[in-house]
């Protein structure tokens, strides 16, 4: 059973192997997943805890290869779900020796964005002891933020201890005014009294935890998040 939970969007990256050649002139790339929730995951998964990851992809070879990544990784992936409607999300990085690389992502309407929230029905909170959100899963659509908050709010009815990352992307909103708002809204949801109770708690008496806050893998002050983007 795990002992972690988080939900994201896995992507299939692209990552040019031509140094300070444009998207457009390069041509070989090589193949990699990311996702932000996902690397929390993994981290924690490394750490000796079973993780669970909650997603969803394209029944596609980007989603196969996916799936098959996050499986070799120790991760429990029986939550994501293959999505026969919707295409896996992916992008292209171009390799820089200096300065910022570029990034073209095609990500719109993916399996992702159009989660199914009935999965949520499957989660087993039995031996759960901490959640990770982020604001990215609750940019992609109206439909991942509806699923976010319904999440949040059967981590608090179980009493799991719950952290949130704002990890604000400006360009998957509608707006700045609609980022702060949403983002702000759902940090205030996370922070309930059980969080700190558990935190105190746990912090004494398990390695995970402290392990976490050690690797920096979680935005703990969710306060300071907050008065951030305020």
């Amino acid at each position: 059973m795990s002992e972690f939970l988080t939900i994201g969007e896995p992507m299939a990256v692209f990552a040019s192997e031509n140094p300070d050649l444009s998207l457009v002139d390069a041509t070989n790339f090589k193949k990699f997943v990311a996702g932000a929730e996902l690397n929390v995951a993994i981290g924690v998964q490394r750490l000796g805890h079973q993780s669970q990851y909650l997603s969803a992809v394209g029944d596609d070879p980007l989603g196969q290869f996916i799936i098959n990544e996050v499986h070799e990784s120790g991760i429990d992936s029986s939550l994501i779900d293959l999505d026969k409607d919707h295409w896996t999300g992916f992008y292209l990085k171009q390799r820089v020796t200096k300065g910022d690389p570029s990034t073209y992502y095609f990500r719109k309407n993916s399996a992702a964005a159009n989660f199914n929230h009935e999965i949520l029905s499957k989660i087993d909170f039995s031996d759960l002891k901490i959640a990770h959100l982020s604001g990215i899963f609750a940019a992609l659509s109206q439909n991942d933020l509806d699923s976010l908050n319904r999440l949040n709010q059967l981590l608090i009815q179980h009493n799991i201890f719950t952290t949130f990352d704002p990890n604000l992307r400006p360009a998957l909103w509608p707006s700045q005014e609609e980022m702060v708002k949403t983002t702000n809204k759902i940090a205030m949801n996370e922070v309930n009294p059980n969080n700190w109770s558990n935190f105190r708690s746990m912090s004494n008496h398990n390695n995970m935890v402290r392990h976490i806050f050690v690797h920096n893998y979680f935005s703990f002050h969710l306060v300071f998040a907050m008065n951030l983007i305020v």
